[in-house]
């Protein structure tokens, strides 16, 4: 149902209610760039922050969505509320991402108690961005005790998302020496926890000897990131994992970290909804503006550098206001 129909105030208290329907109808709408999203997610906004959030991040193929579902049973037996996110920008299709990759989470979808949406990019990172961070709001709105966020790709605009958990968990599997090296490189945000899933691999005490190496190296901090090992496909670690995340949210309570974190990620997503409107607002002006257009034309001729058209550039949209 279009937002013609549908005024946002009309879900907002099935929506606080933890109506599964009401949540499903707000982040498409949010999807869809409706204002009736963004209306809704304002009236919601000071009933967020009680939900632990969780990234998971990781090459493709180490296994994440199934030990998400793993994770998403194992929360199920302490009565916990469970959302899932999984955010695929690969996906081809224009109505959403592929759910058919997410086998593993099927046996949840009856249970009331569990939320499972995927997100896919239609073609813009950054509108995936945006609309990931506002579906995960509703989600924590809607009163879920854990909002588990999955990235499928591994390019810079999944990771932003991922970047505003409460806890970032890294998976990994044997033999993924590239993810050795980024971790080295520094190109990888060093997570909370890391796990080695697939773990029966005869590889496995040789990476996480390497990744125990790769952290020696960076700076003391007062949480030691632990090293799990799991086999998601037979649900062994898992426990571990709930029991590391629960551990790591108490450690980030306790010393004042969450707070600070929080406040750093809400300050994050301020500047990149500001970033990502006004550039959507420049790329319309551009395509309709010919004085914009010309200005373009004088840097492919050589007339202008970049940097001076940039400045013409704003310059201009301020004066045209």
């Amino acid at each position: 149902m279009g937002s013609k129909q549908l005024n946002s105030a009309d879900l907002v208290a099935p929506l606080l209610a933890g109506d599964k329907r009401a949540l499903a109808r707000a982040i498409t709408l949010i999807e869809n760039d409706d204002p009736a999203g963004w209306e809704l997610v304002r009236e919601v906004f000071p009933k967020t922050g009680s939900a632990s959030v969780v990234g998971f991040t990781g090459p493709p193929g180490v296994g994440k969505s199934t030990l998400i579902g793993a994770l998403t049973a194992e929360l199920r037996r302490s009565d916990h509320q469970v959302a899932v996110l999984s955010i695929d920008p690969s996906s081809p299709f224009t109505q959403g991402a592929l759910l058919g990759d997410r086998i593993r989470l099927t046996e949840h979808f009856l249970d009331d108690g569990v939320f499972i949406r995927s997100m896919a990019s239609r073609g813009a990172l950054g509108g995936l961005a945006e609309a990931s961070l506002q579906a995960a709001l509703l989600m924590d709105a809607s009163g879920k005790d854990d909002v588990l966020v999955e990235t499928v790709g591994v390019g810079q605009g999944e990771i932003d998302v991922v970047d505003h958990a409460d806890t970032i968990v890294l998976v990994l599997m044997p033999g993924s020496g590239d993810s050795i090296q980024a971790l080295k490189a520094g190109v990888m945000e060093i997570p909370d926890i890391i796990v080695i899933n697939k773990s029966d691999h005869p590889m496995t005490d040789t990476m996480i000897r390497e990744i125990r190496g790769v952290l020696s190296l960076g700076p003391s901090v007062s949480w030691k990131i632990p090293i799990l090992r799991t086999e998601a496909a037979r649900g062994e670690g898992v426990a571990e994992l709930a029991a590391a995340i629960a551990e790591h949210r108490a450690h980030i309570e306790a010393e004042g970290t969450l707070a600070e974190r929080r406040a750093r990620n809400l300050r994050n997503e301020v500047l990149e909804l500001a970033i990502s409107r006004v550039r959507r607002g420049l790329e319309a002006t551009v395509a309709e503006d010919p004085e914009i257009s010309a200005l373009l034309d004088r840097v492919v001729s050589r007339e202008i550098d970049p940097a001076s058209a940039a400045e013409e550039l704003l310059a201009l949209r301020e004066e045209n206001g």
